[in-house]
Formats: C-alpha cells, structure tokens, sequence
C-alpha cells in the first residue's frame, strides 16, 4: 500500500469535517493523518489527509469527496510536487547532569526547546514523519513523559496553488 496525500479546500462551515470523514468511515477507508485549518481567506479551510491504499482506492475517494457540497477542490498531491510537515511536541525527562545532551540533541534536529522545567524538557520540531521518528527515537533513552504530534500539512511546491476558479 502506498501513501497518498489529498489536499481539499472546504467552505468554512460547522459539519463539513464530519461529512468528510464520514466519507471514508463509510467506505472502510483508513485516515493515516489528518490536519484542518484555514487558509488566506476565512471562508475556506483546508483538509490535508494522508491515506493508504491504491489508486484505485484514492480515485473513488476524490470522486465521493466532489459530491459533498461544501467541497470545492480536490487535489492528490505527489511527494516531488509538495512541501509536507507535521509538528510534534514531546516532553522529555531531564535533570542538571544530561540537560545539555538534550539541548545538542535539539540542535542537531533544529527543534526549538520551547519550556524547560526542573525535571523536564519541552522540545518543538517540525519536518517529514522521517524526521520526526528519528528525533523521538533519539530521546526515547531520556524517558518522554508525553507527546503530542499534529497530523502532515502540505502545499505544492512553487508557483504550482490549489485555488478558487475565478
């Protein structure tokens, strides 16, 4: 099974990420990642969803996705053609001895160390679901206390938008 990124822009309105969900509940489909928010203008959201499945699969998705009437484009982005992150916080065990190992640790991954407590340390960091992992793993010795982890956003490359005909 591969990975399919689908970058859909909604109207802004209560119930319409509940019916896309829907949607694939409905079909038995998985959703790998899920991120939703905003976009220039407040009237419109978009809904990064990550899937795993065929292109038969994802094709029959899009088609469902363009039947709800608050959708109004619908793209399946390709690795090459798209900048994709996601975010995750982790709270790390720490104390004075291997504070410092820890702040390097952040450094090497550009993670931002955002909150640092007597017995803790709360790192930031951004980048590919590969990097992500491999900065948890990295700390995984420390001992992490929590995680949180947002789902993968992405925007195609260059001049290349998803936006409203005009």
């Amino acid at each position: 099974m591969e990975k399919y990124t689908l970058s859909v822009l909604v109207e802004n309105h209560a119930g319409v990420l509940s019916r896309v969900v829907g949607l694939f509940t409905r079909r038995g489909f998985n959703i790998h990642q899920l991120s939703v928010g905003p976009t220039v203008d407040e009237n419109i959201s978009r809904i990064t969803i990550e899937v795993k499945g065929d292109v038969y699969m994802v094709e029959q998705v899009s088609k469902q996705l363009s039947k709800i009437m608050e959708v109004i484009k619908i793209k399946t982005l390709k690795d090459q053609e798209m900048v994709k992150r996601g975010l995750v916080l982790v709270k790390i065990k720490s104390h004075p001895k291997n504070r410092g190992e820890i702040i390097e640790i952040a450094n090497v991954f550009r993670a931002n160390v955002v909150d640092i407590s007597p017995t803790t340390i709360t790192a930031e960091v951004t980048g590919s679901d590969q990097k992500l992992d491999a900065f948890l793993k990295m700390v995984e010795s420390y001992g992490i206390e929590e995680i949180a982890r947002t789902g993968m956003t992405a925007l195609e490359r260059g001049a290349n938008t998803l936006k409203l005909d005009k």
